[in-house]
């Protein structure tokens, strides 16, 4: 493909949208790949992919393989979907739920998410499905950005305690965030803090330079 090859020497646009939820949504050939990138940031493919799949690989692929529910909040073009479905091989059940109804037509057109047979797509908020969701959990992966900012319930002692309630014991909590500045370190070393004995966190900074991984492991 021309447009691939073309890539390599500059980004080579190939789709636009505006949306309500996301503001504005490019498919875009990038090095030999194609992405989905917001107005200021890689939604999915791209330097997220990469992002999401170091967080898989510290939690550990074989370990991963041997779950049996997934929850992924906040799929955008459904990258790390793609991750645990091609690469990890994981065959058991993947719940994504995304807001943007949207964003799911482009994943499923240009990436071909509706092709993998063992997900399920939810459009809902994250919060309100964590709220009444009666499943339980091995992996949850929260991944919810408006641009380059991340909604402020995701770091609230009401929303951290209901994701903790929904992760079986030995399960995993993946969260990626953004650290621009400051205000946003402080806020991860809070969001740190809360979590005691019963959970082994661990933070991984400068993850493509302006992404902090957590992975948090329930222990009981």
């Amino acid at each position: 493909m021309i447009r691939k090859l073309f890539s390599y020497l500059i980004p080579i646009n190939v789709y636009r949208k505006n949306s309500v939820v996301s503001k504005s949504l490019e498919v875009t050939w990038n090095n030999g790949e194609l992405v989905l990138d917001s107005k200021s940031t890689n939604y999915s493919y791209g330097s997220l992919q990469r992002i999401l799949r170091k967080g898989l690989k510290y939690i550990g692929f074989e370990r991963i393989r041997n779950f049996e529910n997934i929850l992924v909040l906040g799929v955008a073009g459904g990258s790390v979907i793609k991750t645990l479905a091609n690469e990890i091989e994981f065959k058991g059940k993947i719940t994504g739920v995304e807001i943007d109804a949207g964003i799911i037509d482009i994943a499923n057109s240009y990436f071909e998410l509706n092709k993998i047979p063992n997900l399920e797509i939810v459009i809902d908020d994250a919060f309100e499905y964590v709220l009444k969701t009666k499943l339980k959990y091995d992996l949850i992966i929260i991944d919810i950005f408006e641009d380059t900012t991340m909604p402020t319930f995701l770091f609230q002692d009401f929303f951290i305690n209901r994701i903790n309630s929904l992760v079986n014991i030995n399960g995993f909590i993946l969260f990626n965030t953004m650290v621009i500045n400051k205000i946003q370190e402080e806020r991860n070393q809070i969001y740190k803090s809360k979590f005691g004995g019963d959970y082994s966190l661990r933070l991984y900074p400068k993850v493509e330079i302006h992404n902090e991984l957590f992975t948090i492991k329930k222990l009981k």
